[in-house]
């Protein structure tokens, strides 16, 4: 070993030595006269408070009790007993101060979570139910019965009535093949009978055809009697959205009469960014709002994702389907779209303002116990709502807590603080206990190559040690034990040995050069005639 590390060795053990001197008798001090801070005796088996704390202002403490500037008590902190059972930040507040710190809570619950995707809608026609209506022959506009858009129309309501060359032809011959018919309908020859009723058919259908309705064929059969103009019945039940004619107007089969549209349904298209686009998908849940229809929320479904994206915007325009049976909802009307995307089942819920986020982590103050709160770290998923799924550290049932969190957070952080820094004292106080003079036993230990100059070994025992080789130059060994010592090779030059009972000691190889030998108790076998030391 060199020099320098024996250095450092005598140091230590100089150190320890006075740590332990002092605080045995700083703590028997402390236990003979126990007052506050402010004076007052303690009493026995109740809880004293370490230090007041301000309620608005975590940092800001006093040592007696106080009042901050609005009046309001200073919170006592205490270090009792318990709380060193908890885990390292448990905070733990009195009742009345909870109260007045209007502490809420929650509990966690499990529930169904989805991620939500906003967007804007903009209602429109649903495409699959739009009709549009053209004459098949050419005419004109005799009468109109629907001549406003926006009308509700029924199926089979009459439109309008056309007047067509054509079709006044198509009912002569319709006329004559009946005529025809009943002529030959007693002739003996099988052949002309149905040929006579082939052209009836014929006839009848070419009407159908020509969008003739029903009643006025029959109305024709009957009285036989060509009508100048027919009517056009609308196909479907709707809404008029456009009328492309007028009466007297000459129309053609390119002519769009009408637009229909059956508003009991409607699409809705909403654009979605890019980074919204991976948690879509067809099937998912939607709801919408619109500021005309205060308090009430549309429920539909996303139908298609369209293939492209918008050049100018860089979104992605998807299609939502609502039912209007209730006609609420008008074409070209702006709304409010959320879809309700990658949801999960059965999830452990809680607040969002329960989290507490400080740099990389997350946290949240869990109940323990009446005025005790538990800091707890936490691993989250997904966030809707106000409310954030919980992956570790919160199980449902826990009660968390969500108002003024924060406060307990900053006293949470002191009390762990204040935890490490008496364990690291604790700790030293018992390291320097166990180097303690009277408490130390060097027995069997081999301090070889060490040196002691200038240090004072009173009251050691040092029964058993191997000092071979260790230079004691300047040492005062009053009052030491070194029964049954081994100190061979040993260096004791200028050493004061006075006092020392060196009973049992083999002092071979030893140079005592300089040694002062009073009052050392020796056995007779040790000294030779001249008064020398005897070494066998």
């Amino acid at each position: 070993m060199n020099k320098s590390t024996l250095w450092i060795a005598v140091a230590m053990l100089v150190v320890g030595l006075g740590v332990g001197y002092w605080l045995p008798d700083s703590d028997s001090g402390s236990d003979s006269g126990s007052v506050t801070e402010s004076g007052s005796p303690v009493v026995a088996g109740k809880k004293e408070p370490l230090f007041y704390r301000n309620p608005m202002n975590a940092e800001i403490t006093s040592p007696v009790p106080a009042k901050d500037s609005m009046g309001m008590d200073y919170i006592p902190v205490y270090a009792d007993s318990e709380s060193n059972k908890s885990s390292a930040g448990t905070v733990e507040i009195d009742s009345m101060v909870v109260q007045n710190l209007g502490v809420r809570t929650a509990k966690a619950k499990k529930t169904t979570i989805s991620r939500t995707v906003r967007a804007v809608g903009r209602v429109d026609f649903d495409e699959e139910k739009m009709t549009r209506l053209h004459p098949k022959v050419e005419g004109w506009i005799e009468e109109i019965w629907i001549d406003k858009t926006g009308q509700q129309v029924n199926k089979d309501d009459i439109l309008l009535s056309i007047y067509s060359p054509k079709l006044v032809s198509t009912q002569q011959e319709y006329l004559l093949a009946l005529n025809n018919l009943a002529a030959l309908k007693q002739s003996p020859f099988e052949e002309i009978r149905r040929g006579a009723e082939d052209l009836v058919k014929s006839s009848r259908q070419r009407l159908q055809l020509l969008d003739v309705p029903e009643h006025q064929i029959r109305e024709l059969e009957k009285n036989r009697q060509v009508k100048k103009s027919l009517h056009i019945h609308s196909p479907v039940a709707g809404t008029v959205i456009n009328i492309g004619s007028r009466q007297g107007q000459h129309v053609s089969p390119g002519t769009e009469l009408y637009m229909l549209v059956d508003l009991s349904q409607v699409w809705v298209y909403a654009d979605i960014y890019e980074n919204d686009l991976p948690w879509i998908k067809e099937g998912d849940e939607v709801e919408m709002t619109l500021a005309s229809v205060p308090g009430k929320t549309f429920t539909g479904t996303l139908s298609y994702i369209y293939p492209y994206a918008e050049s100018k915007t860089r979104t992605t325009k998807v299609r939502l389907v609502f039912d209007n049976r209730e006609l609420l909802l008008r074409p070209n009307m702006f709304s409010e779209v959320v879809i309700r995307a990658d949801s999960q089942p059965d999830a452990v819920v809680i607040p969002s303002e329960a989290v507490i986020r400080s740099g990389q982590e997350t946290q949240v103050f869990v109940v323990r116990d009446a005025g005790k709160f538990e800091p707890r770290i936490v691993k989250l998923g997904i966030e809707s709502e106000g409310r954030v799924a919980v992956l570790e550290g919160v199980e449902a049932g826990d009660e968390v807590v969500t108002s003024a969190q924060f406060l307990l957070d900053s006293e949470s952080k002191l009390r762990e603080a204040t935890a490490k820094m008496m364990e690291n004292l604790n700790e030293a106080k018992t390291a320097s206990e166990m180097m303690s003079s009277e408490a130390m036993d060097h027995e069997d230990m081999n301090h070889e190559g060490m040196n002691h100059e200038g240090m004072n070994h009173e009251g050691m025992n040092h029964e058993g040690m191997n000092h071979e080789g260790m230079n004691h130059e300047g040492m005062n060994h009053e009052g030491m034990n070194h029964e049954g010592m081994n100190h061979e090779g040993m260096n004791h030059e200028g050493m004061n040995h006075e006092g020392m009972n060196h009973e049992g000691m083999n002092h071979e190889g030893m140079n005592h050069e300089g040694m002062s030998h009073d009052s050392h108790m020796m056995e007779p076998g040790h000294v030779s005639e001249d008064g020398a030391h005897q070494h066998d």
